[in-house]
This record gives structure tokens, sequence and C-alpha cells, in this order.
């Protein structure tokens, strides 16, 4: 079906990101207005440093809520610093098969520790899709 392609065709070139130091209101914002389920977060050289989810979110406003803090903090409290990141040069299938096994349904792409894309399972499905109408 889909042989092996390079990641870098598929990939979001501009995905939604937020910086660190961003208020998490910022991000939500961001988060809500894009109709994403979450963002990349950088630093202020574009160096990928975490990733934000709406669950994220959630999480930190209710627990600020249950704790009657009156802020949430900036989105460095919150993200998730562990990421599973990839090259532009990855092989596609190698990158769904990984993200299918952890459950993820988006991974940063970057190069040189910059973030130069994302790859999120809509992509996948439509490289997929491409690779299958070039060859019926």
């Amino acid at each position: 079906m889909l042989n092996s392609v390079e990641l870098k065709d598929y990939m979001l070139r501009n995905p939604i990101k937020v910086n660190l130091n961003d208020d998490l209101f910022v991000a939500i914002d961001r988060i809500v207005a894009n109709k994403v389920s979450g963002v990349c977060v950088v630093d202020d050289e574009n160096n990928l440093v975490g990733m934000l989810s709406e669950v994220d979110c959630l999480g930190a406003i209710l627990s600020a809520r249950y704790n009657q803090e009156t802020s949430v903090g900036p989105v460095s409290g919150v993200m998730t610093r562990d990421v599973y990141c990839v090259s532009p040069n990855a092989d596609i299938v190698d990158v769904a098969q990984e993200m299918l096994q952890r459950g993820f349904r988006r991974c940063p792409v970057v190069e040189k520790g910059k973030l130069v894309g994302q790859i999120t399972c809509r992509q996948l499905l439509n490289g997929v899709q491409t690779f299958s109408q070039k060859t019926a």
C-alpha cells in the first residue's frame, strides 16, 4: 500500500506554537482559535521545549480553581517536557507506526533542535490517500 516516503513531504510547516513564557490563557486562546487539541512549545530561539495539550490546560485550570489560586501561570509550568520528536527526513511509515504504538495524535518535527514542522494523524492519512491515488 504505502511505501516509505519522507515525512517532510506531508508535515505541517507552520504548526501552531506558543512560547514557554506565555500565560496559559494565551495558549488556551490559541488552541481554541485554531481548533487544535494541542500546540508545540518553543523558547525565544524557536527551540522545541515541550508540548501543551488541551487536557494539560484543563487540568491546570481545575487545579488552580481547587487550590483557590487566582492565576494558572506560564505555559512552562504545565507543558509536557518529555517529547517524542522526529526529523523531517524520517520515514513516514516508521513515524506512523511509532505514533500508533505510543498513542500520539501529533508529533513535532525538529531539525538541529529547532521546530520546523509537525506531523499529525491527519497528515499521515493524507499521505496514504495521496500515495494510493498515484498508484491506482
